[in-house]
C-alpha cells in the first residue's frame, strides 16, 4: 500500500519535470527549431489543429525554419496562426511553403523569455510539491486508519522528501540550461 502510494507520487512528479521541459522547448531562443510550434494550433475544417499534424517542419538554417503544409488549402490558416503566436515573427508564403525568419533577440525579449522560464519552472516545482502533499496525506490516513504503522510511515515520508528534492534538482537543472541557452549571443 505505501510503495504504490510512493510510485504514484513519483509518476505524478516524473510528469511535472516532463511538462516542464516541453513548455521550455517551446521557449524560443536564438536558434529555429521545430519544437517552438509545438503549442501552436491552427483553425483546419472548423476544428483546431496542431501544426505538427498539418505541415512538416525543416530548419535549412540557424535562424530560419520552413514549414511545408501537406494541404496547400491550410496554408492561409497555418500562416495566420504562426502571425497570431506569441513567436513574434512575421512569415512569408510562396504558394508553396511558409518561411519563418526569427530575428535576432533584444535583450529585453530575452530577459522576458528567462522571465517566462522561470514561470513554467516554478508551476512545475508546484505540481511536484502537490503531489508530496497528496501522497502525505494518503500516508497520514493509512496511520490514523491503522493500515501502517509509524514507524513505516515516517521512512516512507523521508522516500518521499527525497523524490521531491530529486524532482526539484532535475527542474532546477532544465531551467539553467534554458537561461544559458537564452543569454547565449
Amino acid at each position: 500500500m505505501i510503495a504504490d502510494i510512493i510510485t504514484e507520487a513519483e509518476l505524478k512528479m516524473d510528469s511535472a519535470v516532463e511538462y516542464a521541459k516541453e513548455e521550455f522547448a517551446a521557449i524560443r531562443t536564438g536558434r529555429a527549431h521545430p519544437a517552438m510550434f509545438n503549442k501552436i494550433t491552427a483553425e483546419y475544417y472548423g476544428t483546431a489543429t496542431p501544426l505538427q499534424q498539418l505541415a512538416s517542419f525543416q530548419v535549412p538554417d540557424a535562424r530560419m525554419v520552413l514549414i511545408t503544409p501537406y494541404d496547400t488549402s491550410a496554408m492561409s490558416a497555418i500562416e495566420r496562426a504562426i502571425r497570431d503566436s506569441d513567436l513574434g515573427v512575421n512569415p512569408s508564403n510562396d504558394g508553396k511553403s511558409i518561411r519563418v525568419t526569427l530575428p535576432q533577440l533584444t535583450e529585453d525579449r530575452r530577459k522576458e523569455y528567462i522571465k517566462l522560464a522561470k514561470t513554467k519552472a516554478e508551476e512545475a516545482r508546484v505540481s511536484v510539491r502537490g503531489a508530496r502533499r497528496a501522497a502525505k496525506d494518503a500516508l497520514d490516513k493509512l496511520v490514523k486508519d491503522k493500515e501502517a504503522g509509524e514507524d513505516e510511515v515516517v521512512r516512507a515520508e523521508k522516500q518521499l522528501d527525497a523524490a521531491t528534492k530529486k524532482h526539484t534538482d532535475q527542474i532546477d537543472e532544465v531551467l539553467k540550461g534554458k537561461e544559458a541557452e537564452l543569454l547565449e549571443v
